[in-house]
């Protein structure tokens, strides 16, 4: 064979080469499914188009790599930046890394739950890496930007709550998908509230069901846990002030630090809620003499008797020694559904309400004064232990001279109490709303009165925070007063479902409503695509 021959042969084989290698690139990041927002690193270069809002230069188009696709997580992401590249895929001796001490935890987390090793505080970069910063101070603690170069990852935010979401985000793509996409991810919660309120007092739910819970709603970016252990059926949780109020089957106190543990390391606060002055059944079963009884001695279901100062005290009792257990920023006061304010004339029925009211009030004090006055009592008691406090709307009473705190945050359940008022009465006088809308948000087991088992698809087609009450939404002017919302599951009939069938029965909804709670606006998924895509994460 000629020369000329050979250096033409050799060239051929080079291009065959070349061709073999582009397609098997090309086959690779096809199966790439998600991407996530920017870092501290810059973004990529000039060139690629941009799925979203942001300055982030594009990079310039290779042959080997199709542009990356947007995320696919729950909730979605707020904004994705396309961009060309590989994507990063977990491998066994890859490190996760952290800049600073206080992601130590975050970075631990990923590292189990991915298969890799973490490698604590490094400078140095290595193939592979997940480094997790600590970006600027003043944004959106919860907050944070993810690139994906260079077969690496890199999630930063001004605080480590905002730099867990972002590991949340890269385990969904992994688990999703099995490749994290070449791009960047900016992302922060619309609502900074994303709620889970569990009834313990009604159904003695176990401390791993609960854990798993915690495990759930952290994966999913809720950061409320809200546990409802005092009623008229139980008292749930183990007490040293008042140990004959609680139930045979109860929490330890060291169960329940366990749980407030975990789900500190996932960025949820735990709510507790003490409620009174209703509610309180089985606290007055141990102490029958603070029950409140009508002008003809006949018991009122659940109610003490807030005329009586050993009624304050033992709330006041139980809430002081709880607040050394429950020492997060939040805390529910209560208030609904006082009984002795639910008949016609309740100054009549209950003339020793009326004797107190007038006694500190003066002469046109009201029971309903009264009962104001208790849940202002009882939140300057709560005030003291520096929490942020929340009561029921029902239990923020209309047309008494004693109004409620001021810094009282309204939980909006209901609209269909006695006297029952629009959410924006609240809102328009500047309260801050909480929204536990039951139309959408309560899963009552036994299904009474008019609740029906709510469905992850009428909270995610129908939903949003600004509907508060019913189906209707405020007007946008309030959004801001919306602090989030809640799911709530409710106990009445405890027996009507197992554990393993409320966490069956709660999956879709609990997706549905942080979905909404996270992403503003139309969800870019329709309900079967967003349905498909949650039983391809878990």
């Amino acid at each position: 064979m000629s020369q000329h021959r050979r250096r033409r042969a050799a060239r051929q084989v080079k291009r065959k080469r070349a061709i073999v290698v582009a397609a098997v690139a090309g086959t690779v990041v096809a199966g790439v499914g998600v991407g996530v927002w920017a870092s501290s690193g810059g973004g990529p270069p000039s060139g690629s188009d941009v799925a979203s809002v942001g300055d982030s230069p594009s990079p310039s188009p290779t042959r080997n790599y199709p542009l990356s696709k947007a995320p696919q997580t729950i909730p979605a992401v707020r904004s994705h930046t396309p961009a060309h590249g590989p994507g990063w895929r977990p491998s066994g001796g890859d490190r996760v890394v952290v800049t600073d001490p206080k992601l130590a935890d975050e970075g631990k987390l990923i590292a189990g739950e991915l298969g890799l090793r973490y490698a604590g505080q490094k400078k140095d970069v290595k193939a592979g890496d997940v480094r997790l910063t600590l970006g600027a101070k003043g944004g959106n603690p919860e907050s944070y930007t993810m690139t994906v170069r260079d077969g690496r990852v890199e999630i930063s935010g001004p605080a480590d709550a905002g730099v867990f979401y972002g590991t949340r985000t890269l385990k969904q793509e992994v688990h999703g998908g099995g490749t994290a996409p070449e791009g960047v991810v900016k992302d922060e919660p619309a609502k900074p509230v994303r709620g889970f309120m569990l009834d313990i007092a009604r159904k003695p739910f176990s401390e791993t069901w609960i854990e798993d819970r915690v495990r759930e709603l952290g994966d999913l970016k809720f950061n409320e846990l809200g546990l409802h252990f005092s009623d008229d059926q139980a008292f749930r949780i183990q007490s040293t002030t008042h140990p004959e109020i609680v139930s045979k089957v109860h929490l330890t106190k060291a169960q329940v630090k366990k749980i407030i543990d975990l789900a500190a390391a996932r960025h949820i606060t735990v709510v507790p809620e003490i409620d009174s002055p209703g509610h309180l059944g089985a606290v007055i079963a141990a102490h029958p003499d603070l029950q409140l009884r009508n002008t003809s001695g006949t018991p009122t279901r659940g109610a003490i008797d807030i005329s009586k100062p050993a009624s304050a005290q033992i709330v006041d009792d139980l809430l002081n020694e709880y607040s050394g257990l429950f020492t997060q920023k939040q805390w529910h006061l209560g208030g609904d559904e006082y009984q002795a304010l639910t008949v016609s004339d309740p100054e009549a029925s209950y003339p020793q309400l009326a004797a107190a009211a007038r006694e500190k009030y003066g002469p046109d004090g009201s029971v309903a004064d009264l009962a104001t006055g208790w849940l202002n009592d009882r939140a300057a008691t709560v005030r003291a232990h520096d929490r942020t406090m929340r009561a029921w709307n029902d239990g923020f009473l209309r047309d008494t001279s004693i109004q409620p705190a001021k810094d009282l945050q309204v939980a909006y359940w209901t609209g269909k109490e006695i006297g029952a008022r629009q959410p924006v009465t609240y809102l328009s006088a500047g309260r801050k709303v909480l929204n536990y809308n039951d139309e959408y948000l309560y899963y009552v087991l036994g299904e009474p009165q008019t609740f029906v088992y709510p469905t992850g698809q009428r909270i995610y087609e129908q939903w949003t925070p600004r509907v508060v009450r019913g189906t209707e939404a405020v007007p946008a002017q309030y959004d801001g007063q919306i602090l989030g919302g809640s799911f709530a599951v409710w106990c009445d009939f405890p027996n009507a479902q197992t554990e393993a069938q409320v966490a069956s029965g709660i999956r879709m909804p609990l997706r549905a409503t942080v979905q909404k709670l996270w992403y503003p606006g139309q969800p870019p998924l329709s309900w079967a695509q967003f349905r498909q895509l949650a039983n391809r994460l878990d």
